[in-house]
């Protein structure tokens, strides 16, 4: 008989446990068959009973599912697909590390080997490429390493950067302050700070500089020291603006840089600056490339099939 383990979860006052356990226990039902393991819930307490991988994972994804229900006042069936999903990749117990941010006492883990690999990597290197499809965490989990880096005060400050190229449309004149016409370039951005920070801390810390979203064409002439800068959607820079964007980093400063090679949107013969760093940097000690693929994506489940239906046909 294999070793079996347990562990108990107490649900947190001002959670729900008719919310978390689904209609008629339907999110409890799930974990269970997924984990393989056996799940007694009574009097705001759940254990989980089983061989000990799948109580660890079981008991992640519980500590997730709780956490969303805490922060988003409901849980849907594809917060539980996601948690399940994420899960059933990841690293156990001991082999991943918790992002720890300011919005409630949250925290963020990664959830697929290859998402570890990647805020390792952050934490080794003062340069850190991270090259993967849409849905596999590489914006997020980048902002969430700035937020904790600042919460922790190894930096002054956060610059969030992306380019601003249009996703194959022509948008036109948009009216409006230089603020509400870079914004929906931005909007990606501001949605990961949301899930770390509360609106007011945000605005806050944006008023005062500490933190900002900024057009990559406004990086030039700036040097940005004791900042987490993250460049996001570097597909989509020029070989002119990498450039200028790299030698921006200042003393004591972390860069992140994330793109999507199969998602470009310059102009046809333009090459990408991603590419083109990708191709002449990666021997330099102190910067780092990190791969994720199909595998790392955790939106949802749908979200992977589209991926590789797309690789099929670009075969």
């Amino acid at each position: 008989m294999s070793e079996q383990s347990e562990r108990v979860i107490v649900i947190p006052e001002g959670v729900s446990p008719r919310d978390l356990f689904g209609s008629h226990d339907a999110h409890l039902k799930r974990v269970r068959d997924a984990m393989g393991v056996q799940i007694v819930a009574r009097d705001g307490v759940i254990k989980l009973i089983g061989e000990p991988k799948g109580v660890d994972r079981a008991g992640s994804v519980l500590s997730e599912l709780i956490a969303v229900l805490r922060d988003e006042g409901r849980l849907r069936r594809e917060h539980v697909d996601v948690a399940l999903d994420g899960a059933s990749q990841a690293p156990t117990r001991g082999g991943t590390q918790r992002i720890m941010v300011f919005r409630r006492g949250r925290s963020i883990q990664p959830r697929t080997k290859g998402q570890q690999q990647y805020v390792e990597a952050i934490d080794r290197s003062d340069l850190t490429f991270c090259i993967g499809p849409a849905g596999t965490g590489k914006t997020y989990l980048a902002v969430a390493k700035a937020v904790d880096a600042l919460r922790e005060e190894r930096v002054d400050r956060i610059a969030l950067v992306r380019p601003a190229v249009e996703a194959g449309e022509k948008l036109g004149f948009l009216p409006g302050d230089l603020e509400a016409k870079v914004n929906p370039y931005l909007r990606p951005l501001y949605d990961a700070l949301h899930d770390m920070m509360d609106p007011s801390q945000i605005r806050r810390s944006m008023d005062n500089g500490v933190i900002e979203v900024i057009p990559l064409a406004f990086m030039r002439g700036r040097t940005l020291g004791r900042c987490f800068v993250i460049l996001d959607e570097a597909q989509n820079c020029t070989i002119r603006q990498m450039k200028m964007f790299l030698t921006r980093i200042g003393l004591s400063s972390k860069v992140v840089v994330t793109g999507d090679v199969s998602q470009g949107d310059l102009p046809e013969g333009e090459m990408s600056g991603l590419i083109h760093a990708e191709k002449i940097l990666t021997e330099i000690k102190g910067i780092e490339f990190v791969y994720l693929d199909k595998a790392d994506i955790v939106r949802h489940p749908l979200v992977q099939l589209i991926v590789e239906a797309f690789e099929r046909d670009g075969k």
